[in-house]
Formats: C-alpha cells, sequence, structure tokens
C-alpha cells in the first residue's frame, strides 16, 4: 500500500523542554513525539514541524507532516493512542490526510505569535507569562508597533550570526491589547526570523517605558543593526498561536 501524507496538529507548553527542534543534549519536543510514533508504529517516523520554536517557548497551535499509512476510519484511534503515549504537556488535537507534496513548514501562508505580559504577581502564569510590574504607555507602543507594517526587511530584529538566506518577512498585523492585568501583543507575518517576536516586543516595552520615543524604531528597523533594538524578552511570555494553510492542500476525501 503506498504511503499517504498527513498533517498533525498539536500544542505543547514550553517550560520542560529546548524548544521544537531535536537537539543533542537536551529533550525537544520532536524527540518526544517521535518516540511516541515509534513506540505505536514500531518504527520510526520521522516529523517536520511548520517551523521551530525556542527553548520555553509554548505552541497552541503547532502543525508536522509524516507519511505512513493509517485508514480513514481509524485516524481517531491513532489520535487518541498517541496522545495517551505523550506526556500532560504535549496534545494531539486533530491529523488530517494532504496532498502527496504538502509540506508543513513551506506551505504555510503565515503565522500568528502572542507575547503576554502580566502586570501583577499571580502564580497562576508562571513559566506562561512576562511578570513586567513598569506602567507601559500602550497607545504609543502601539503606534511603534504599526510602523513594522511599513517595512519588510528586520534584519535589526534577527539573532546575530543566524544563517538565514533573506531577512525580509511580510507583517500585516501586529497590535498590543489589555486583558485584565495583562497586555498581549498579537503578530501575523508570513515568516519569521530567530528571536524576531522577543525582540520586537523587547523594543516596543522600550517605547512603553519612554526609553526609545516612536521615531526610533523607523532608526533602528533602517539601520539592520540588531544592537540598536530592544532586549530580547522572555521566552516564556511567547506563544506560537496560529497558521494557516491553503485549502488546497487538504484531501476531504481520503480513502479509507
Amino acid at each position: 500500500m503506498n504511503s499517504k501524507r498527513y498533517f498533525l496538529e498539536f500544542s505543547y507548553t514550553g517550560m520542560a523542554y529546548h524548544g521544537w527542534q531535536r537537539q543533542p543534549n537536551a529533550v525537544s519536543v520532536q524527540e518526544v513525539m517521535e518516540k511516541a510514533f515509534n513506540t505505536l508504529l514500531k518504527q520510526d517516523v520521522p516529523l517536520t514541524a511548520a517551523g521551530r520554536t525556542d527553548t520555553g517557548v509554548h505552541a497552541r497551535q503547532m502543525f508536522a507532516h509524516f507519511d505512513g499509512v493509517i485508514s480513514k476510519t481509524k485516524q481517531d484511534q491513532f489520535v487518541f493512542r498517541l496522545n495517551q503515549l505523550l506526556p500532560k504537556d504535549i496534545a494531539i488535537q486533530s491529523m488530517h490526510e494532504v496532498q502527496p507534496k504538502a509540506h508543513a513548514r513551506f506551505d504555510a501562508l503565515s503565522r500568528t505569535y502572542e507575547y503576554h505580559i502580566n502586570n501583577v504577581k499571580t502564580p497562576f502564569k508562571q513559566g506562561l507569562s512576562y511578570s513586567l510590574y513598569q506602567p507601559l504607555d500602550l497607545k504609543a507602543m502601539n503606534t511603534a508597533a504599526s510602523i513594522l507594517l511599513k517595512y519588510d526587511d528586520f534584519e535589526c530584529f534577527s539573532k546575530s550570526n543566524t544563517d538565514v538566506k533573506t531577512f525580509l518577512c511580510k507583517i500585516t498585523h501586529a497590535e498590543w491589547i489589555k486583558k485584565g492585568d495583562q497586555l498581549i501583543f498579537t503578530i501575523r507575518a508570513n515568516r519569521f526570523l530567530r528571536n524576531m517576536v522577543r525582540a520586537i516586543v523587547g523594543t516596543l516595552i522600550e517605547v512603553g517605558l519612554a526609553k526609545k520615543n516612536i521615531d526610533h524604531i523607523h532608526q533602528i528597523i533602517q539601520s539592520k543593526n540588531r544592537s540598536l533594538a530592544g532586549y530580547s524578552v522572555p521566552a516564556e511570555g511567547l506563544f506560537l498561536t496560529q497558521i494557516d494553510y491553503p485549502n488546497s492542500i487538504y484531501l476531504e476525501h481520503g480513502e479509507g
């Protein structure tokens, strides 16, 4: 029987993991999930995810593709059994058969992240938000965030000495909202550079603290110099929340 390609939708909290990607001397989400596949299917099944999340970063929605043969009627059972094998901080929501060449990383149209900041001390958000008790100017931060949509080269927010071929990204949404005792920053783009969201948030916080003025954002982006941007906020407040794909990659009527 010919192998088929599937998309797996899943989520995880990142506190216990050194990011998504396998590491030689540290536990990753990929390693834990591939071990569960091996236990269930008695063979190695490589998982290719939509992207890498760094150590401590969370994912409310992540996708990975894999190849295999699982009948349509057994897909729900397969997901249930995988979830039984996985730890409590990783959960699979669904799986779907897709076109044979569909790719979880390269076919993604956009990715959305949220960054969560706590204004007051709370024991219920430990490891899931960044505690910052200084008052922030939300209006100034949103004005600065809107400037991001005017540019497409974000080398200034990229991790230094990274090996990417291009620093071009198309940001389509960047906004802060206040929700109870939290500030939540949402940003959507076709792609992100390593450490980009955390560097952007740190820069916007410095605007909110009046350490940088709004016009500095233009200068920072045009400089392409990481040292001019703000600090990189902790990973614990960062969530990958949504990945969008074209509907055409999904097979609505998979064979049983």
